[in-house]
């Protein structure tokens, strides 16, 4: 039998082997037969807990020179019950054996026990414990794993061991949690929400909308209009007292608009297919929507600048924020589901203005060729030069386009550059960035993911003049002359600005107002999946009922 193999079967041992204890008092570890073999085992090669947490449970004893910190069953019932509330997260208790601790530990304090399983005990609650605060602190999905497109490093879990040694003492659990989780806005409405949303399927959820043969429009008189009303008062809005339930009133139009504005629908009031089918996705689906978002909300929300550029994909909008500045918003156009705008961040560090196009090779030859083959004048009338790899320009009459060479398109700048009048730079592997379009009615669709993986912007001048942050040489005016003059010129920002683009499908405003976006890329069901997979730890296998 080798090392390893004896101590999970002493393991084995200590759950299965003993039954009920009584109360013990904390003790030093001098002298203490249980903490003296918690540094043995902590020190030895290969120790009873493996994986990436192993410093972190060495660390943490080491701060309590070793002492038990899972000797008394009140502090084992108290973890219990603060992991239960960890369902207010959207995280899963069973995930840290809250259902099998405490019997657990009434075996393995039963009579004379032996101090090598109580000892592995002990390792192994602690382990569920800094499970737990890691899955609060940065997620218990790794990103990387669900999305190849995605560029968002997370810093390392470090927990302060001497103030959660200090918790664990006084049984406050709560404290450790709160300091573990998202000290952000976002993250308290989301989890506001969640509880909200639960309120409601607890009380039987929302009507569903019965099939309609045309759509109710404001004035319309069905007994639909009835059962609209009632499904928009559950979630709280607006939808006035009527001595007609069943008439579509202005009051309820109102209602309707105000729901169509946050599940980003057409804002007309009219109740047609897409409009029905949002009113009818289920308060269980909703709920799982929410704990999606938490989840994405512990991947970002950690050491966020005071001044920083947030890209919101699936809300089609960026905000800027600064300290002592109202958020600054403007709507954007992002990439399709088939050419997907990633997860990144970086910093803005330049922007140029009247820049040139160069045509990446992914739509010159699957887009662009097509085109040119089709219409001689094509390039000419979309201001298209034509280089060699090296940037030698050729005549494009002497290319047969029904076999090119390897070449470069590149567009002149001008008004009809696609990239516009500004674009704004930062690394990236993706060569993505944000900039201007000739494309401006776009901008006026309720959902925008019609470019390539760039990001378009409605107001790229103003953006351009609070990232340079200059009034005396880049106003409004300046800016304005220096797009006149045609002429292409990079500027460095003063300062490098942070830039976040992420994607999330709930935004909730401050009023506690919810906006359920479409989950344009389809993300949700793998993140809710990973959620949903058993993440014990694989010692805790070993915690039997």
């Amino acid at each position: 039998m080798t090392v390893r193999t004896g101590r999970i079967a002493a393991t084995i041992v200590l759950i299965a082997g003993l039954v009920t204890g009584g109360k013990a008092a904390l003790a030093d570890a001098a002298g203490d037969p249980v903490g003296d073999r918690l540094q043995t085992l902590l020190d030895a090669p290969s120790p009873p807990a493996s994986g990436d947490l192993t410093p972190r449970v060495e660390a943490f004893y080491a701060v309590r020179d070793f002492r038990p910190a899972w000797r008394r069953p009140e502090a084992v019932t108290a973890f219990t019950t603060a992991l239960d509330t960890l369902a207010g997260d959207g995280l899963r208790p069973a995930d840290y054996a809250a259902d099998r601790l405490v019997a657990a530990h009434r075996r393995a304090y039963a009579g004379d026990g032996p101090i090598d399983e109580r000892a592995r005990f002990d390792i192994v609650v602690t382990r569920l414990l800094l499970t737990a605060l890691r899955h609060l602190d940065r997620g218990k999905v790794d990103p990387a794993s669900l999305e190849a497109d995605w560029d968002v490093p997370l810093p390392p879990f470090s927990p302060d061991m001497d103030a959660l040694s200090d918790d664990v003492d006084a049984l406050d659990f709560e404290t450790a949690f709160a300091r573990a989780r998202p000290d952000y806005a976002p993250y308290h409405r989301l989890r506001t929400a969640l509880a909200h949303y639960r309120r409601i399927r607890d009380a039987g959820g929302w009507p569903a909308l019965p099939s309609l043969d045309t759509a109710l429009h404001p004035g319309d008189r069905a007994p639909a209009v009835a059962v609209l009303r009632r499904r928009l008062a559950v979630t709280g809005a607006p939808v006035g007292d009527s001595a007609d339930p069943a008439r579509y009133d202005d009051a309820l139009a109102g209602a309707v608009r105000h729901f169509q504005r946050h599940h980003y629908l057409a804002v007309d009031g009219v109740v047609g297919t897409a409009t029905r089918a949002a009113l009818n996705v289920d308060v269980d689906a909703r709920i799982d929507q929410i704990r999606v978002n938490l989840e994405r909300a512990r991947w970002l929300l950690h050491g966020l600048p005071r001044s920083f550029v947030l890209v919101d994909i699936a809300g089609y909008r960026l905000t800027y924020y600064r300290p002592d500045h109202k958020p600054w918003h403007t709507r954007i156009v992002v990439g399709t589901p088939y050419r997907r705008t990633p997860a990144l961040r970086s910093r803005i560090t330049h922007l140029t203005f009247n820049p040139t196009w160069t045509v990446p090779a992914s739509i010159t030859w699957p887009e662009l060729l097509p085109r040119i083959r089709r219409d001689p004048g094509y390039l000419a009338r979309e201001h298209l030069q034509v280089l060699t790899p090296e940037g030698r320009a050729l005549d494009p009459a002497t290319i047969d386009w029904r076999d090119p060479p390897a070449v470069v398109l590149r567009q002149r700048a001008g008004a009809d550059n696609a990239l516009g009048r500004v674009v704004f730079r930062f690394p990236n592997p993706y060569s993505v960035y944000l900039h201007d379009t000739p494309a401006r009615a776009l901008f006026d669709r309720p959902r925008r993911a019609f470019s390539h993986g760039c990001i378009r912007v409605e107001h790229p001048l103003e953006l351009a003049r609070l990232l340079l942050d200059d009034p005396q040489r880049w106003d409004a005016a300046a800016i304005g002359e220096t797009i006149a003059t045609g002429v292409t010129l990079s500027v460095d920002l003063p300062e490098p600005v942070p830039v976040i683009v992420h994607y999330w499908t709930v935004n909730i405003a401050g009023d506690g107002t919810l906006a359920f976006k479409p989950d344009i890329y389809g993300r949700d069901r793998a993140v809710l999946a990973a959620l949903e997979r058993p993440a014990t730890a694989p010692e805790s296998a070993l915690l039997r009922p």
